[in-house]
């Protein structure tokens, strides 16, 4: 064979060509790996700096969901203006946040010298109101004691009659010889006790001058 022919038998060499061809590849796969590294110290940087604004945020005050907001009612037992604010303003209010208050109705009245009350329609009023509050003494759930006193303020006019007041407190399931317990314990001297504490309760909020969370029927 001539040389010429030997030449053209030499073996290909592929290895540095293919190297240039695979270069541009490399250099593009090492260009995303770096750009990956920078992505992913910046994301860590921003997180690290939101961490560190969360635990900076001022601390909140927890408010206590279960705090029972004050409502009151001031009325007299023997009183029409009773019936109709216990009826449209009381009683509306009680079942919309019912559980959401620290319901007390109280009285109106004038404490004497005498360690008495002085009540506008007179001494059946007085003790219409010892009755009324010895139910919410002794069942101080304002369903009870308020349905209670509701029933008895339909008749006011008959309140303190024995026969209103065994009615009322059968059909909201008062003991009726614990109310009379209450009414005419230590001959009437405990009750007398309970009410002008309640009229001096009254007094000192001003029934003529309320804030909104307050009834009374004067002002109705």
């Amino acid at each position: 064979m001539d040389e010429k022919k030997v030449r053209d038998m030499s073996p290909i060499r592929l290895g540095r060509a293919t190297s240039r061809r695979q270069l541009p590849a490399t250099i593009l796969a090492i260009a995303l790996i770096t750009m990956s590294l920078y992505a992913w110290s910046h994301l860590a940087a921003l997180a690290q700096l939101a961490i560190g604004h969360q635990w900076q945020q001022p601390v909140q005050p927890v408010v206590n969901m279960n705090t029972l907001v004050p409502l009151e009612a001031h009325i007299m037992s023997k009183c029409g203006d009773a019936k109709d604010c216990l009826k449209y303003m009381v009683l509306p209010a009680m079942q919309r946040v019912y559980d959401k208050v620290n319901f007390t109705l109280s009285f109106i009245g004038t404490p004497t010298e005498n360690d008495g009350v002085a009540c506008r329609h007179g001494p059946e009023e007085c003790l219409g109101n010892i009755i009324e509050l010895c139910a919410q003494k002794l069942y101080p759930d304002p369903k009870t004691y308020l349905g209670f006193t509701m029933c008895l303020t339909k008749d006011y006019d008959m309140i303190p009659q024995r026969s209103l007041v065994e009615d009322c407190a059968l059909e909201h399931a008062i003991d009726f010889d614990k109310l009379n317990e209450c009414a005419t314990k230590d001959d009437g001297a405990f009750g007398m006790g309970m009410l002008r504490g309640s009229v001096k309760r009254s007094s000192d909020v001003g029934t003529l001058n309320l804030p909104s969370n307050n009834f009374t029927q004067s002002i109705y």
